[in-house]
């Protein structure tokens, strides 16, 4: 069993498709196929079920993966100590951020830290604020981002920063012409991320701020991205809580109003593993969001 054939079973696991899997990591379909095949034979053992063209993890394969990330969080550990062996000239520093983040705050951070550190490769990739904690807590990366407090045991959370949250709607919308404070959530149907997102995570705090519960809420739509959500608002599908940052250009195009609902401010916060190894150009990274604030 060699890392490479760990890589790329847990690409083939995360995304359920030879193919695409082979498209991230930059090689032919028949080289990842053929080290599944490879691993599965030496140890003797199926890790995914073949249905048509589908390939799906099945409970041996849910069982390896696990370990499966356990050995490449201790590789890229090992890799990292290397690498500060000899300074922050070369390495390379994984990063997961949740959408919001990833999509509209955190570009210009990461052009900040490669023109100071150009040697450093920056392996990013988003999901929502559960996700990362996850991927944090596991060690599939070093660094999360996420922009709600979302406390996990062994994670270490620390505010970097401060967003605020607003509600949008359609110019067409019966909110729009309204100037005093709107104070019912149940006058409008609203379109939302999906549950495990921080910006789900910060409309559900404003509807228990009233003394509502989500079932009194009528949700037209349940989206997984930002840019879903904004598209079904923007047709008329009903109200948003969203990023004030991630609408600007919607509302400056007037495709977008903002709706007098009172602004939310949301803390984004940095995780790191209590335990794990700690590398310098982590920690170089963790200065230099603290240098921004």
């Amino acid at each position: 069993m060699t890392l490479e054939q760990l890589r790329i079973f847990v690409a083939v696991a995360a995304l359920e498709h030879v193919t695409k899997a082979a498209q991230q990591l930059n090689m032919t379909q028949s080289a990842v196929s053929a080290a599944i095949t490879a691993l599965e034979a030496r140890h003797g053992v199926t890790l995914f079920d073949r249905v048509g063209r589908s390939i799906v993890l099945n409970p041996a394969g849910k069982r390896f993966l696990g370990q499966a990330h356990s050995v490449l969080a201790s590789a890229r550990a090992a890799e990292a100590a290397l690498a500060d062996l000899s300074g922050l000239l070369h390495g390379e520093l994984s990063i997961m951020a949740s959408q919001t983040i990833a999509g509209h705050w955190l570009p210009a951070r990461l052009a900040a830290f490669h023109r100071t550190f150009p040697g450093i490769r920056l392996d990013i990739s988003i999901g929502n604020t559960t996700r990362v904690n996850e991927a944090v807590a596991q060690g599939e990366v070093e660094i999360g981002l996420i922009e709600w407090p979302s406390p996990r045991a062994g994670v270490v959370m620390r505010e970097v920063a401060e967003d605020e949250m607003i509600v949008v709607i359609a110019p067409g919308h019966p909110w729009a012409a309204r100037k005093e404070p709107i104070t019912s959530l149940k006058d409008t149907a609203w379109v939302l991320r999906e549950p495990g997102s921080g910006t789900r995570l910060a409309f559900e705090e404003m509807v228990s701020g009233q003394g509502l519960g989500m079932a009194e809420i009528e949700i037209a739509l349940t989206l997984p991205g930002n840019m879903a959500v904004i598209g079904a608002v923007t047709a008329g599908l009903g109200a948003t809580l969203v990023s004030s940052s991630a609408v600007a250009a919607s509302l400056s195009a007037g495709l977008l109003v903002q709706a007098a609902v009172a602004p939310r401010p949301r803390p984004f916060f940095v995780l790191r593993h209590a335990e794990r190894y700690r590398s310098r150009a982590a920690d170089a990274f963790e200065a230099s969001l603290a240098a921004t604030l």
